[in-house]
């Protein structure tokens, strides 16, 4: 698709305790990765409203990264547990818009994963350079105007 010199805009939402960590640790190890990413850090993936997503991809973001501890690790017990409930259900609403499945993500990187951070981020990247920019505000225009 439209991969001529189309940089995408990624908004990652990282937990404080886990995915930050792992993307300081990849950048403390020197681990390239693509540099497409805007880092929001948050407290815990739980603290992700889906709203933050609709209003990213809103304001121009081409694909949105939620990243969280492993399930099991979470530092507030079950907050990943409740961002893995509330992804499926974004994803739906989504879906209804008519935008595609891969420019929102949800991952699981802990503290000591530097490597796949990088490895998330450069997979996502090339799959948003592959999709081409986000047409979502033209999707919502169309649907106001509908109303």
């Amino acid at each position: 698709m439209m991969s001529n010199g189309f940089e995408p805009k990624i908004v990652g939402f990282l937990c404080n305790w886990c995915s930050y960590t792992g993307a300081d640790l990849a950048g403390t190890s020197r681990i390239k990765y693509a540099t497409n990413l805007r880092v929001i850090r948050t407290m815990c993936s739980a603290r992700i409203d889906p709203t933050f997503i609709l209003k990213a991809l809103l304001e121009g973001a081409d694909g949105v990264l939620i990243c969280g501890c492993h399930p099991g690790d979470c530092h507030y017990v079950e907050g990943n547990y409740k961002a893995m409930r509330r992804y499926p259900l974004l994803k739906r609403l989504l879906d209804a818009y008519g935008i595609e499945n891969e420019r929102v993500q949800l991952e699981w990187v802990s503290a000591s994963e530097g490597r796949r951070f990088a490895e998330v981020v450069d997979r996502m990247t090339e799959q948003i350079k592959a999709l081409g920019p986000c047409k979502v505000r033209t999707a919502l225009a169309f649907d106001m105007a509908e109303r």
